[in-house]
């Protein structure tokens, strides 16, 4: 195995869960720590507030891992998303399937449409 854990032919595992006690979405890679996305959480709506990613696995879809379970999470809890971190919001520009489930306050502003 390659010293960045793509180079073996094998992917490797790719989990991410909700950390509610810290208010953080965790992304761990064969169950190593990888990084995280904080929230508040305001009512029915999820806050994102920051995103990092180990520097070891970027370029390698970690961040988008780490994104897409956290919005699915989110959208599985029926609650709307805030994403004032930018990592999040450029996710979602890029997945506009996850548009409808962005507050209509933040949705112009990651979407370039105003529909409100």
């Amino acid at each position: 195995m390659s010293a960045d854990g793509f180079g073996s032919g094998v992917a490797p595992s790719i989990e991410v869960t909700n950390n509610e006690i810290d208010h953080r979405y965790e992304v761990r890679v064969d169950g190593e720590f990888a990084g995280f996305a904080a929230y508040r959480p305001r009512g029915d709506r999820v806050v994102f507030t920051h995103t990092e990613v180990d520097p070891r696995w970027e370029g390698h879809g970690i961040g988008s891992a780490l994104a897409r379970g956290a919005l699915d999470d989110v959208v599985a809890h029926h609650q709307q998303i805030t994403p004032l971190c930018p990592f999040i919001a450029d996710y979602i520009a890029r997945h506009p399937g996850y548009l409808q489930h962005v507050d209509a306050a933040h949705r112009a502003a990651v979407s370039g449409v105003d529909d409100r």
